[in-house]
């Protein structure tokens, strides 16, 4: 069974093309309804202009940015569907995007998001990710800043370390896991425990995966002085990995963020997909 319903979020990013393409790509694999979704942020005055004409000018700056923005995103997605047979859907909204993104989130079977670049001024939270990764109850695929492929996922390294969040991940991860033509199951750090990875790391998971007709390889590894993000980065380059598959470990209080330190690492310096679960 594959997505039926994938979300991707539409902002003013001249990158967006890159997270568009690979999200139209998916729709058409899986023969699937494709949703462009805008949000607008609301107006927040600086306090210390409050009521002045001064005021005026920031609104009238601010409304201007908007319209752009909606405009431009509008059209980067009409530009991406066009000729395509899928069915597709167009939504924008005002409100802050990490709370109605998430509503809309909930309604599909996969949310495409970009990587933030911390460079590009943007009203897109930089957080975005994990932020609808821990707050959805939906797989998230985030495309780096810097572009990918869009075409199917050939090599898919699953980092597994036998926990509730890498279960997740590689249950919502299946429709992509089947398509590869290889999946890695990388252990980092693992051992052998009745309440764990069992008897030898990684290989429970193989089992599972090979009866749902993918073709599994399992590789083992330790962080040494490396933090495990450093070292998942590092394989995937080894491997010429196409995609990254990882539970994400943290909660969301109050826009508050607190990640494990591979997620952390990963989603930061990510140069291949990544699909994040929790």
């Amino acid at each position: 069974m594959g997505y039926k319903t994938i979300l991707v979020h539409c902002d003013a990013d001249p990158k967006v093309a890159y997270r568009l393409a690979i999200a139209v790509e998916l729709a058409k694999r899986h023969q699937a309804h494709l949703v462009g979704v805008h949000i607008q942020e609301p107006f927040e005055a600086p306090a210390m202009f409050n009521g002045t004409s001064v005021m005026g000018n920031f609104y009238a700056v601010f409304e201007e940015t908007t319209k752009a923005n909606l405009a431009a995103a509008k059209a980067a997605f009409a530009k991406a569907v066009k000729g395509v047979e899928i069915t597709t859907e167009w939504r924008s909204e005002e409100g802050y995007v990490d709370s109605r993104l998430a509503v809309h989130a909930r309604y599909a079977d996969l949310m495409v998001l970009g990587q933030a670049d911390p460079d590009t001024p943007s009203f897109t939270p930089l957080d975005l990710p994990e932020t609808m990764a821990l707050s959805t109850g939906r797989p998230i695929l985030v495309v780096p800043y810097v572009g990918a492929p869009a075409e199917t996922a050939k090599t898919v390294m699953l980092c597994w370390n036998a926990s509730r969040e890498s279960a997740r991940a590689a249950s919502d991860a299946l429709p992509m896991l089947r398509a590869a033509s290889n999946v890695i199951v990388l252990c980092v750090d693992a051992h052998s425990s009745t309440y764990g990875h069992g008897a030898e790391p990684g290989a429970d998971a193989a089992a599972w995966l090979a009866r749902q007709g993918v073709t599994v390889t399992v590789q083992r590894d330790v962080a040494a002085d490396a933090d495990v993000g450093s070292v998942i980065l590092s394989r995937a380059a080894d491997h010429d990995v196409d995609l990254i598959v990882m539970g994400l470990y943290g909660h969301s209080r109050l826009r508050e963020m607190v990640l494990g330190g591979a997620s952390r690492t990963l989603l930061g310096s990510m140069t291949v997909p990544i699909l994040v679960s929790h």
